[in-house]
């Protein structure tokens, strides 16, 4: 196929074989077994040269479009050429938002951003090249990240309520963590075992809170719907994320403060990854001394160490 669009560009078949580093018959054998597949003939002999029939006309474009998808396809998995694969925790979370800060900054590197399970998945992807880098809260209670993988927290993200309009805290400015006893917190996404289970399970015994998992968890639409009708269900949600609902919900983003809950979000790479544009990335978020609020902040203590 690049031979052809070779020959078709060239005009003359050893034109092609020197651009490509073969002789003239190479040239002519492989136009003649492209020809013998595809049933038609592809160039006419001229004085001065070839030229290409009508069907070599129409066929063309398409060789080229098939050239530019081998290219692509090369280029996604290598590295150097292919784009940064960075694993988010949600699109709408504020890792998505903290990677589209870095490509506004940096619009020259492309990125392709996943979102996998859970931190387990992410650090196995991280160590095995999958992906070039993950944002999570990656350190777990009682265990220790392999020493081939880097990690530096960037971001602590203040955790908020939210409620519906009718709800006995919807008309407060703020409130503390410990007042938020004795009320139903639902969070029918949490899934046992992940690392966001792990920090909303600290936050609960903290502060003496209930967390509600049970439920079907359909997603991020009912779930607003059920609390914008309810009296009693709250839930949590993070600062920066970015939730869209119906001017008639009314929902209500509450802060805590003394202390603000902070979710503990980091960023994971393998030491060894030759990628040139995770340095940049690395780069961007600094040393690992993570944004957070003013004021007195709780985090879990697996995420202090």
């Amino acid at each position: 196929m690049r031979t052809f669009v070779a020959a078709a560009d060239a005009g003359r078949f050893q034109d092609a074989a020197d651009e490509l580093s073969i002789t003239q018959q190479a040239v002519s054998k492989r136009v003649a077994t492209l020809e013998r597949n595809l049933g038609v003939r592809l160039f006419t002999r001229t004085a001065r040269g070839t030229r290409l029939t009508i069907d070599g006309q129409a066929f063309l474009p398409h060789a080229r479009e098939l050239l530019r998808a081998e290219d692509r396809a090369i280029a996604s998995v290598r590295p150097g050429r292919r784009a940064l694969r960075v694993d988010v925790i949600g699109r709408r979370l504020a890792p998505a938002a903290l990677l589209g800060e870095f490509h506004r900054v940096h619009p020259e590197v492309e990125l392709d951003v996943v979102t996998l399970f859970d931190a387990d998945a992410a650090v196995a992807a991280v160590r095995s090249g999958t992906i070039d880098a993950s944002f999570r809260a990656v350190t777990m209670p009682g265990r220790r990240l392999p020493d081939d993988v880097g990690v530096a927290r960037v971001f602590d993200e203040p955790v908020q309520l939210l409620t519906g309009p009718a709800h006995r805290l919807a008309g407060v400015p703020a409130a503390t963590p410990a007042e938020l006893a004795g009320h139903r917190i639902w969070m029918p996404g949490i899934v046992p075992g992940t690392e966001w289970a792990a920090f909303y399970d600290d936050l609960a015994a903290a502060f003496g809170l209930t967390i509600e998992i049970t439920g079907p968890g359909f997603g991020t639409e009912p779930l607003l719907d059920t609390i914008a009708d309810s009296r009693s269900l709250a839930t949590f949600v993070g600062e920066r994320t970015r939730l869209v609902w119906p001017a008639d919900h009314g929902l209500r983003r509450i802060a805590l403060r003394d202390p603000t809950p902070v979710y503990p979000h980091s960023l994971t790479w393998h030491r060894d990854n030759p990628h040139p544009a995770l340095a940049a990335l690395r780069d961007h978020f600094g040393s690992g001394r993570p944004e957070h609020p003013d004021g007195e902040v709780w985090t879990p203590a697996w995420a202090r160490r």
